[in-house]
């Protein structure tokens, strides 16, 4: 589980696979050709599950998770480029089953401007990079975009119909519109809601040194550094391909016993920093109060993973805040988050299901109140968020000063290998 403390937990009982009648999609219609932005409406049909359904989604092209919602139903408009799709939508049960429906359909040329960054609803610490596109019915074609990070304020504009550059923007939330218009006289806009922190951030962790690794497993989850091949891990820096910058890191987990786990930390501030803040004069870690954890996670068959977890550690005066974020996805489709009194895991009643072959983005947000007390604020994952506001209290840890990141891989019922790929992974504290 997570490291500097001593755990002793239950294994996660997993439920029976349900079986689902099928996917109920009204709109869009089979083979039905659409403009912007593309309705779905969709239903789940009764799960044997009795914990019920948990979730739905879209998938645009294979891999590409584009739209989740938790419950069983589904009311959404896409803005899709024109073009052919097979999409699917696809019903997650409470006790890892899923079913599917196909709706291929082809979007027309129309008027529209996409978005691919920054994420809607995302958390950004510096520059804010824009990345926009545009198109237009208009025949003469797009004459230029720009961008308002506030009502009436037109921060950038750019000929053409394309847009990439990156604005300084003072901390706070932005209602941000990018915005087209046309030689006929024609406009069209998309709204994307950002939030830009007043933090330092660590940027491509990933690929920073001063990662160590770790085995755990039943029934204490203590750390072992050797494990006598019950579990085994390594990882591997500067991946190409799969990669978002050229520089991602591999993750490794096997092993021939079953729900051991692989855990690997990196100390970032204070004691055996790898970011070069060792905070000798132990004046900075107990100011810090809020901490941003944002990744991208790529796997060819997520499906194997018991569960990814994601933790950020704060320890000074005695004190042990872990906030603790796992994804149970073998596990039951869920996200949990940490106990650290009662050391176990609690379960959110948030779906979690990220997609295979693709990748998916990560935003979690904490904080440590002015009371000590551990706050989980927010889950984000490709682009959902969903607001948590619950509160613990600190463990003990006495001896460790410092505040670290861990990511962790969970093996399942048969410990099957399998590696997932992590990219632009940030921290960022205040």
């Amino acid at each position: 589980m997570l490291k500097y403390v001593s755990l002793i937990v239950c294994l996660l009982a997993v439920c029976s696979s349900g079986a689902l009648a099928g996917v109920n999609v009204s709109s869009p219609a089979n083979g039905a050709t659409v403009s912007n932005p593309v309705h779905y409406v969709a239903t789940a049909a009764t799960s044997s599950c009795s914990k019920g359904v948990a979730s739905m989604g879209i998938y645009t092209a294979p891999g590409v998770l584009a739209y989740v919602v938790n419950g069983a139903s589904l009311n959404t408009d896409l803005k899709l480029s024109p073009g052919s799709y097979s999409t699917v939508v696809e019903e997650w049960d409470y006790c890892g089953g899923a079913s599917t429906t196909a709706r291929t359909i082809k979007v027309a040329q129309g008027s529209g401007v996409y978005v691919s960054s920054p994420q809607n609803n995302s958390t950004i610490s510096g520059p804010v990079k824009f990345v926009a596109t545009a198109s237009t019915t208009c025949s003469k074609g797009v004459a230029s975009m720009g961008i308002y990070p506030s009502p009436y304020n037109l921060a950038y504009v750019v000929n053409g119909a394309s847009l990439n550059t990156s604005l300084s923007l003072s901390p706070g939330k932005y209602n941000a519109v990018v915005q087209e218009w046309d030689h006929c006289g024609g406009s069209t806009a998309t709204p994307v809601t950002i939030t830009v922190g007043s933090g330092h951030t660590f940027w491509n962790l990933q690929h920073s040194g001063g990662w160590s690794g770790f085995g755990q497993g039943p029934p204490d989850f203590v750390d072992c550094s050797s494990c006598g091949g019950k579990v085994t891990w390594s990882m591997i820096q500067g991946v190409s391909s799969p990669s978002m910058t050229g520089v991602a890191t591999r993750f490794n987990i096997g092993g021939n016993m079953p729900f051991w786990d692989a855990l690997f930390n990196n100390h970032l501030i204070g004691d055996f920093s790898s970011q070069g803040l060792p905070d000798t004069s132990k004046t900075l870690v107990p100011k810090l109060h809020t901490f941003t954890y944002d990744v991208y996670f790529y796997g060819g068959n997520l499906g194997l993973a018991q569960a990814l977890e994601f933790d950020v550690n704060q320890f000074f005066d005695g004190m042990g805040f872990i906030w603790g974020t796992e994804c149970r996805v073998a596990g039951g489709h869920e996200w949990d988050i940490w106990d650290n009194v009662n050391a176990h895991w609690v379960p959110t009643g948030i779906a979690c299901n990220p997609g295979s072959n693709t990748w998916n983005h990560l935003t979690l947000q904490v904080q440590r109140t002015s009371d000590n007390h551990l706050l989980y604020q927010s889950i984000t994952l490709n682009g959902v968020t969903h607001t948590l506001n619950k509160y613990y209290s600190p463990g003990s840890a006495p001896g460790w000063y410092g505040v670290t990141v861990n990511y962790q891989m969970d093996g399942n019922s048969k410990q099957t290998p399998y590696s997932v790929f992590l990219d632009k992974l940030a921290f960022t504290y205040e």
